[in-house]
């Protein structure tokens, strides 16, 4: 199986209700497509491409331009997310402590890509810029969880903590 891709709609009626109820109440609204993506988004996790369909259905506007504005705004995205977020810092001053070699390591140890999820949906792997936590860097957060003054050993322990 692909990492972020061929993973199965299930949606259920109830995501699909609320979905077409958020696109009736603010279908008329002057730049209603973010909020009702935010919105959908909220409901289902993320924004498969069944979704979408709903969406430019409903809104009465291409699949081409749904697709556009999803795929340039980072806040969306367009496979489910893991349980756990681990989210590596590659801001400058965590850089050059050596984030770069602990995302590399938890890559090699999820068997996954920047962006991906883990096959099982345990795990999905992101980098981010800064995370305001410079003193303690290199930084890593799993969800809410931070972890500062890594090394690349300290990555399968943080792992098998969440695995368990």
């Amino acid at each position: 199986m692909a990492k972020n891709i061929a993973i199965p709609f299930k949606g259920t009626a109830e995501q699909e209700a609320l979905l077409r109820q958020v696109i009736a109440e603010h279908k008329s609204d002057k730049g209603a497509l973010m909020p009702i993506l935010q919105k959908a988004q909220e409901i289902y996790g993320y924004l498969p491409v069944e979704v979408q369909k709903i969406i430019a259905t409903e809104m009465d506007i291409s699949m081409e331009k749904v697709y556009g504005v999803v795929t340039f705004y980072s806040q969306f995205s367009l496979y489910p997310k893991g349980e756990y977020t681990i989210s590596v810092c590659l801001g400058t001053a965590c850089y050059v402590k050596g984030s770069g070699d602990i995302f590399d390591k938890l890559s090699e140890v999820l068997g996954i890509k920047g962006g991906e999820t883990t096959p099982d949906g345990k795990f999905t792997l992101v980098d981010c810029r800064c995370i305001g936590a410079c003193g303690l860097a290199p930084v890593l957060t799993v969800n809410d969880d931070v972890y500062g003054r890594l090394t690349v050993k300290d990555v399968e322990d943080i792992i098998a903590k969440y695995k368990g």
